[in-house]
């Protein structure tokens, strides 16, 4: 599948460390949660698998309650409630925790849309590791952040550099969706309201 597009049924979302005692120190913090909710909401009435990382859990906590909440509530009839599990890491990126490569290679998917923070670390580290283990990725820029606006860009500036396409949530979910005959425009219009 081509690099330049995001196709669903390759795709796997990836949010790293959306942790209880990150978020409240980050950039925008509550806006990046609550666009990061959306899109996870997205993924899921669009059947992308989502796969979530938390970065020593003891210090820095679960990870926070809007983005829980979008994992695991009910959407619709086609969508019911679930549950999820984080991935556990110590490793600053996540393709350095053995659970994780093991996850996603389970998706058995090749494009990766990478959210969390921060931008500069963990995300950046991830995603650089992603495409040098052949993914394509697709860097979700109104959903991530760093404790700086200038960390975050530095973050965004070397993942661009590293092949990463930088992209915003609306845009990932109406890439995939194609085509407003798509049973899950309806549900994606509403989320982007």
């Amino acid at each position: 599948m081509s690099g330049l597009h995001i196709y669903r049924e390759d795709a796997v979302l990836v949010a790293v460390d959306f942790q209880e005692k990150l978020m409240p120190a980050m950039f925008e913090g509550n806006k990046v949660t609550e666009t990061a909710a959306k899109l996870i909401k997205g993924c899921r009435v669009l059947g992308v698998p989502v796969l979530v990382t938390q970065q020593y859990t003891k210090g820095i906590g679960e990870t926070v309650d809007e983005i829980t909440d979008a994992l695991v509530c009910k959407l619709s009839d086609t969508v019911p409630a679930a549950t999820f599990s984080h991935i556990e890491k110590t490793s600053f990126g996540a393709m350095g925790e053995p659970a994780f490569v093991k996850a996603l290679a389970d998706t058995g998917r090749k494009t990766v849309i990478i959210t969390g923070v921060e931008t500069h670390v963990c995300v950046q580290q991830t995603a650089i590791a992603l495409i040098e283990a052949g993914y394509n990725v697709f860097g979700v820029i109104d959903c991530m952040s760093s404790r700086t606006l200038q960390n975050k860009e530095f973050g965004q500036l070397r993942m661009t550099q590293s092949g990463v396409i930088m992209t915003g949530y609306e845009s990932v979910l109406f890439d995939m969706l194609l085509d407003a005959k798509d049973p899950g425009f309806k549900a994606i219009s509403s989320l982007v309201r």
